[in-house]
């Protein structure tokens, strides 16, 4: 999820084939309740972004993993680990 519109979501799916509807937060109301949108400073430039992170949901509908500031490298076989042991 992101604050990208919709069509830019469409746009990346199709591109990388992806076999599931990627979900847009425009308003950013989500990346708040989240505490994901935050300021970044790259090379001295301040702006406001979202902060890369992930969250496990489990079947309950509860949050059961909150991952902040998270690296591509290596991630996604964290999550896995991480959904997993939940089971």
């Amino acid at each position: 999820m992101s604050p990208d519109p919709v069509s830019r979501h469409a746009a990346f799916r199709d591109k990388l084939g992806l076999p599931f509807r990627l979900l847009a937060d425009t308003d950013k109301e989500v990346a708040k309740k989240y505490d994901v949108w935050k300021e970044k400073n790259r090379f001295g430039v301040k702006s406001m972004g979202i902060e890369r992170s992930t969250f496990v949901i489990g079947e309950d509908g509860r949050l059961q993993e909150c991952m902040y500031g998270v690296r591509v490298k290596g991630h996604a076989e964290e999550v896995l680990t991480c959904v997993r042991e939940s089971d």
